[in-house]
């Protein structure tokens, strides 16, 4: 059964604290039931309500537990025009991950330049 396609402009049109709708992974879901029940509380779900919420949802690092109930709350899909294109870059890359990497790559440059003024003061 195919999934009902909706825009990102009607997903938008339901950004009110008893009418909730997100867009996370090109799936939309009506969490507007879900609200009292949501850990983080309604606040955050508020907050994104009508918007594109996967950037948000990836940096908290949902468990296996929260994405699988979530589905029961899926009412459609995005349509094919306001999908976001993946890049390979970016794919998977939580906000845990980027902040490693950043880490890491300050470190290593720090590393470096501490090598290059050692050796010009020889």
């Amino acid at each position: 059964m195919a999934l009902r396609q909706y825009t990102l402009e009607e997903v938008r049109q339901h950004a009110k604290p008893t009418d909730v709708w997100m867009a996370i992974h090109d799936k939309v879901y009506d969490v507007t039931k879900f609200l009292h029940e949501h850990p983080g509380g309604e606040e955050v779900l508020i907050e994104y309500a009508g918007k594109d919420a996967t950037t948000e949802f990836d940096d908290v690092g949902h468990s296996s537990d929260a994405k699988e109930q979530m589905k029961q709350y899926l009412i459609g899909e995005l349509a094919e025009a306001d999908r976001k294109k993946k890049t390979k870059v970016n794919s998977g890359l939580t906000l845990d991950k980027r902040l490693a990497l950043i880490a890491g790559s300050a470190a290593a440059i720090g590393v470096g330049l501490a090598m290059i003024f050692k050796a010009n003061k020889k």
